[in-house]
């Protein structure tokens, strides 16, 4: 086998493991990251040297904000991966995390209901 063709599958692509992604970790620093919380990069943020291809990938992505998820299915990366990558870049203060909203924060239902008369009479 050449050197080539050690890291390349023909009908999987190149293969790299994802603990060699996360440097063995399975877990993100700090609070966990919901599927549907929102990432965004921080204006002017300035990666530090060091951070990983995958890293660098994530955090233009993050230039508009995406979910947790979407962030994982987009990169191609599992959603296990990629939270522990975006706790390396929340660390260094490069991503703000919007948690999801929950059920107290949601509007009554009379009010959407009111909402929608209002747009069905335009």
């Amino acid at each position: 086998m050449s050197e080539g063709e050690r890291w390349l599958d023909q009908d999987a692509g190149p293969l790299i493991r994802p603990y060699t992604v996360t440097r063995g970790r399975t877990r993100p620093s700090g609070p966990a990251f919901d599927m549907v919380a929102i990432v965004r990069a921080v204006p002017g943020g300035r990666p530090q040297p060091g951070l990983s291809p995958e890293h660098l990938r994530i955090l233009r992505m993050c230039a508009q904000p995406m979910s947790v998820v979407d962030l994982a299915s987009e990169s191609g990366l599992s959603l296990g991966v990629t939270r522990v990558l975006l706790g390396d870049l929340r660390d260094q203060g490069l991503v703000t995390v919007r948690p999801p909203a929950t059920v107290s924060q949601l509007p009554e239902e009379r009010l959407l209901r009111e909402v929608i008369q209002g747009l069905k009479a335009l």
